[in-house]
């Protein structure tokens, strides 16, 4: 499917969302692939697994079990995240962020009700010693108030799962399930592959780096700029009540005295890292979700290389579907998809949907450039000079807007103002306009313009003060802070303020919708929209992407 036929799609579906969005949306959030540390070298986690409630956007509060900290982490990674915690029951459960080599010790205290039983925990794909507790079937377990402990090397980079190796059917649909990030390394320090660009404070355009590592392994096909971990699962509200109506009783057994049935299974919520949309569109450790910490809300700069780190939970299978581009898979489980002549090449599949078969983790590339569109993504037009007066692009001010492809084609180089490349090294990224697809430079979109970019094209724009065109229409179909003038003009009207999630005085991206292909997990209990949504912004180079929120 076209990127142009997708942001139709978008527009379809962003009608019926537009009153819930206005309501519930004022500023877009920002994802990151946000967890805890157990220390500088062999990591220490002291977890609990207890029992709490959740919320969804339908006004539910679910009965729910979760893994949570039982003492303080060490430490939160990216530590540019502000506000981050970790309660002692969350959904999923706290990220363990790793590096290759450690010798990771997770210890596991029993806080479920004494009806529940034992629990434990398995993480599979390491050779994991266990101690203490009592024998399971699966693996050592916590007894009701006791603890177990379980220790294995992180011999294997990249993104992998854990959840409960005792009554699965149950405890997994309770919530009782999270993710381990393996970062790769080289003699015991961050792995930085050739091409790829060491984790600093900063990006070359002076923006905040929110990455854990400087690639997801150590191959140079696996460097990313940012990256984003997405943790689906569905949860059935009958089996939650059924669970919450026998936590009160007195139990003694190992296997526990609940008699709950899990089939047949009849789930009614979708979610994403948790929540589902558009709660998943709110910032990270949001207040309002005590016990639902993560969010998923990827946004992005043209040409940037995004990290997908994808993980199935649950019994379903979920077809989530990137618009926008295809995500070349890197990994599955932490297992390297390489050539067989040339290893340092990926070979994994290009997918138009990443099916997240139950259990399963994987690591995938995605980014978004606006190639093939065949019109001007940027709005400009012959003789257009740059005017934003942003102070990191004040270079620019007043000289011709430019594009001059690179080899690939894009625009990758800075000007002089005369339209020369300066030549000037690694500095390519503070272009205005930076990564702009040159064979579309100065292409009309508009038939009928209002603005300045010049008519000639396909496309009648929609009146952008009809609040049905949807929340996330900014009023210009350009990337760019001075986006909607260049479609209205100096005169022309905008949306009203305080009616958009997209502000085009600000942000003026490009909003994609990222969901399941399956329609019901779409829905919050039968409500659309919801369950398994987000949205995906294309931000200009301009835009300053801000994941601490």
């Amino acid at each position: 499917m076209s990127q142009i036929n997708h942001n139709k799609w978008i527009a379809t579906v962003a009608r019926f969302a537009a009153v819930i969005l206005v309501a519930l949306i004022c500023v877009p959030a920002r994802a990151a692939a946000p967890g805890i540390t157990g220390g500088a070298t062999n990591p220490r986690f002291d977890l609990s697994a207890e029992a709490n409630r959740i919320t969804q956007p339908d006004g539910m509060s679910l009965y729910a079990w979760g893994y949570g900290c039982h003492t303080a982490p060490a430490g939160f990674s990216p530590a540019a995240i502000a506000g981050a915690n970790c309660p002692t029951m969350q959904i999923p459960g706290p990220t363990l962020i790793v590096h290759q080599g450690d010798t990771v010790t997770v210890t596991l205290t029993n806080n479920l009700p004494a009806a529940a039983g034992n629990t434990s925990i398995l993480f599979p794909g390491f050779q994991v010693t266990p101690t203490g507790g009592v024998q399971g079937l699966l693996t050592q377990e916590a007894a009701h108030g006791g603890t177990v402990t379980y220790t294995f090397v992180a011999t294997t980079p990249g993104t992998h799962s854990y959840y409960s190796g005792t009554q699965g059917d149950l405890q997994i649909e309770m919530g009782l399930y999270g993710a381990v990030i393996v970062l790769p390394t080289v003699s015991g320090s961050l792995a930085v592959p050739t091409g790829c660009r060491t984790v600093g404070p900063t990006l070359p355009d002076g923006q905040t780096d929110f990455r854990n590592a400087a690639a997801a392994y150590n191959l140079s096909a696996a460097c990313y700029d940012r990256e984003y971990l997405f943790q689906f699962s569905e949860m059935d509200p009958r089996i939650h009540t059924q669970a919450e109506q026998q936590a009160g009783m007195a139990c003694a057994r190992n296997s526990g005295c609940m008699t709950v049935e899990t089939e047949p299974y009849h789930p009614a919520y979708y979610m994403i890292n948790g929540r589902s949309m558009p709660d998943d569109m709110d910032p990270n450790y949001s207040p309002q979700y005590p016990h639902q910490p993560y969010n998923g809300n990827p946004h992005m700069h043209p040409g940037e290389l995004v990290l997908l780190r994808i993980i199935g939970t649950g019994r379903w299978q979920h077809p989530f579907h990137e618009h926008g581009n295809h995500v070349r898979i890197l990994a599955r489980d932490g297992n390297v998809l390489v050539s067989q002549t040339d290893p340092t090449q990926p070979a994994g599949p290009l997918l138009f949907t990443t099916t997240t078969t139950p259990g399963i983790a994987m690591d995938g590339i995605f980014y978004w450039t606006g190639r093939g569109l065949n019109w001007d993504v940027y709005g400009h037009y012959p003789g257009a000079v740059y005017t934003d007066p942003d102070p990191k692009y004040a270079a620019f001010l007043g000289k011709p807007v430019v594009c001059i492809p690179d080899a690939n084609g894009y625009y990758t180089q800075l000007d002089n103002g005369s339209g020369q490349p300066n030549g000037v090294p690694n500095s390519a990224s503070l272009a205005p306009n930076y990564y702009e697809w040159c064979a579309d430079h100065n292409k009309p979109l508009e038939a009928h313009a209002f603005g300045n970019v010049g008519s000639g094209g396909p496309v009648t724009l929609p009146d952008s003060n009809i609040l049905t065109n949807g929340a996330w229409y900014g009023g210009s179909p350009y990337l760019g802070p001075d986006a909607t003038i260049r479609a209205v003009g100096a005169t022309g009207t905008s949306p009203p303020s305080n009616t958009i999630a997209n502000p085009p005085a600000t942000e003026a991206g490009f909003a994609f919708m990222w969901h399941s292909h399956n329609e019901r997990e779409i829905t919050t209990n039968n409500i659309f929209p919801g369950g398994m949504m987000m949205m995906m912004l294309v931000d200009p180079q301009a835009f300053v992407i801000d994941e601490s929120n």
